[in-house]
């Protein structure tokens, strides 16, 4: 091989120990990291924080007054506002009516989040990204294993490659973890700005309680799913170890 492609061994030297790093890491991370971790998110899963019962403790005041209502000094300015909205619908602009509360400023500063789930969230993050970062260093040491494409006897490598595809299917899922974390913080958003813009209206204030307590719903199931994803992969590496690390057996051993 080494006549077909010119390498410099100070680089392959370097690669050398790149493999080695990981390879060592990897089996570390497989044999002691993932069931320690599982043990301790087991145990995240009992903690108080994710048993609340009744989820009214997780709400968060929405410190947005309704204002007055306005009152028309003239019953004839009244009428022409009437009349003016009935012009407008006639011309198709209905929407531009409707324009709510014009909003300047929040009566109390900033309107803030739900500091229960902020500091939940805060919690779980950390928890997505390492499953994240494990997974990708395990993948990379699987695929290094996987040796070169031959005729036959590829049962092994057919079980590093169901290995890959299970690792980057767990990355995949652990990321889209962080989408739902960032598709809440918008949702919210949007649904203060309308109570902002539209106080009168009740739904939009309980429609956020709702998504809030959809929310705390939605992270204990992540945590539930980070302790399964590593239970699954620590054990689906464990009984598959042989193959993964030597994935063809040698010619003598196939004599007997």
């Amino acid at each position: 091989m080494s006549s077909l492609l010119k390498v410099d061994n100070a680089i392959k030297t370097k690669v050398d120990a790149f493999r080695e790093r990981i390879t060592a890491e990897a089996e570390d991370l497989v044999a002691n990291f993932f069931p320690k971790k599982l043990l301790e998110l087991d145990n995240f899963l009992k903690d108080p924080i994710l048993n609340i019962t009744e989820l009214k403790e997780i709400h968060s005041e929405i410190n947005l007054t309704v204002p007055d209502p306005i009152l028309f000094s003239n019953l004839h300015d009244g009428l022409e506002a009437q009349n003016a909205k009935k012009r407008k619908l006639e011309d198709g602009g209905a929407e531009d009516m409707v324009t709510g509360t014009k909003v300047f400023v929040m009566p109390g500063g900033m309107m803030k989040s739900n500091t229960n789930l902020v500091d939940l969230i805060e919690k779980v993050k950390p928890e997505i990204r390492t499953l994240i970062e494990k997974c990708n260093t395990v993948k990379m040491w699987v695929q290094l294993l996987i040796p070169r494409i031959e005729d036959g006897n590829n049962f092994g490598v057919s079980i590093q490659e169901e290995t890959v595809a299970e690792l980057r299917t767990v990355e995949g899922e652990a990321a889209s973890y962080l989408d739902q974390i960032s598709r809440y913080y918008i949702t919210r958003a949007k649904l203060v700005s309308k109570i902002a813009k539209y106080p009168h209206v009740e739904d939009y204030r309980r429609t956020v309680t709702e998504i809030d307590e959809k929310e705390y719903i939605s992270l204990k199931i992540i945590v539930s799913e980070l302790r399964n994803q590593y239970v699954t992969l620590h054990d689906m590496i464990l009984k598959n170890i042989e193959k993964i690390k030597r994935p063809r057996s040698s010619n003598a051993d196939a004599l007997y």
